[in-house]
This record gives C-alpha cells, sequence and structure tokens, in this order.
C-alpha cells in the first residue's frame, strides 16, 4: 500500500507519528509535509497529496492541520478526491463505508496523537460499502 501525507505546522508531531507506525506496519509513505513547527501554508502540502490520490500513485492520502477544515477544504477541490474530517474512529469508518473517502483530514489541535494513530488504522482498514451508497458518491463530482 501506498500513502501520501501532508501537514501543516500543527500536525508535524502527528505525521512523524503517523508515519513511523505506517512504515512499521510496512506501508509506503510518501511525506510532502512540512518537518517543522514553523508557520506554513497548508494548500502547500495538501495539494500535491490530493494530486498523488486523483492519479492513483497513492492508495490513500492522509492531510494533518489543526482543525483539518482547512485541508480538507482544499483537497475537495480535486474532482477525484474525496476528503472526510476524521473526529473518532466511527465517524473515520462512516467516511470510508458511506462516502468512499480517499483521503483522511486529522484535527491535531482537537484529536490525540493515539486516538489519531487509531482513525488512521480504521481508514486504511475499513472497505466502501458500495449500494447504495454508490449513486451517492457518483454525484459528488461536479461536470462543468
Amino acid at each position: 500500500m501506498n500513502i501520501s501525507i501532508g501537514n501543516d505546522h500543527a500536525g508535524t508531531d502527528y505525521k512523524q507519528a503517523i508515519t513511523e507506525h505506517l512504515e512499521a506496519k510496512g506501508i509506503t509513505v510518501k511525506n510532502y509535509g512540512t518537518n517543522s513547527n514553523t508557520s506554513v501554508d497548508y494548500p502547500d502540502f495538501v495539494h500535491p497529496v490530493a494530486n498523488d490520490v486523483e492519479d492513483k500513485s497513492a492508495d490513500f492520502g492522509i492531510l494533518i492541520c489543526g482543525s483539518a477544515n482547512g485541508v480538507a477544504m482544499t483537497a475537495n477541490k480535486h474532482q477525484k478526491v474525496r476528503a472526510g474530517i476524521g473526529w473518532t474512529k466511527e465517524i473515520t469508518a462512516l467516511t470510508r463505508q458511506h462516502n468512499n473517502a480517499n483521503i483522511i483530514c486529522i484535527p491535531a489541535r482537537y484529536t490525540a496523537l493515539q486516538q489519531a494513530i487509531e482513525m488512521v488504522d480504521v481508514f486504511l482498514e475499513t472497505e466502501f460499502e458500495g449500494g447504495r451508497h454508490q449513486n451517492r458518491v457518483n454525484k459528488i463530482p461536479v461536470s462543468c
């Protein structure tokens, strides 16, 4: 499995811990995030992750910032991206089961590190249910 990960300054510690966790499981992680706690602009790190998910060079993406709102909004500008904010393991599972999310967005300032790691595991292990949800997911992209 290949994962692309990106973060702003609020998510540096979480990104490092999540990357170590995934690599210990044999998952390849491509890092687009900052490695510093110095303020940066999150879109600079979101677009490369979203591009990898769109072109399928990554199976999934992980984005981390303070609230997760900015990274989710930015990622969802990409037509083939469905980025969902993970607040709990249950909500994270639903973003996969019902929405076929391909990027999880983690609010580093509002979740504990262990909780974030558990949400990543749930995200990667949960399958899309398809069925009645597929028709809804098909209606997400805007055709111009």
